[in-house]
């Protein structure tokens, strides 16, 4: 991905986590709580097999929808 958009896809993900905080479900492995912002980038790479950095520049936006999915489904 081109440093352009992988500075607006990282802040997409930062507005994400934003969103998720205090709304994903707790977890007995994360006892002070979990981090959406890693949440996040883990799942875009489970998703894509490649972390947002490395993702073609053609997959942007599903990726941006797959953002919007996770906003709209915490888990």
């Amino acid at each position: 991905m081109n440093e352009i958009n992988a500075k607006y896809l990282w802040s997409c993900i930062q507005k994400a986590g934003d969103y998720l905080s205090d709304q994903l479900p707790s977890h007995p492995n994360h006892p002070k709580g979990r981090n959406a912002y890693a949440h996040v980038a883990i799942c875009i790479k489970n998703k894509f097999n490649n972390s947002y950095k490395d993702i073609d520049d053609n997959q942007l936006n599903k990726v941006l929808d797959y953002i919007e999915f996770l906003k709209n489904n915490p888990q």
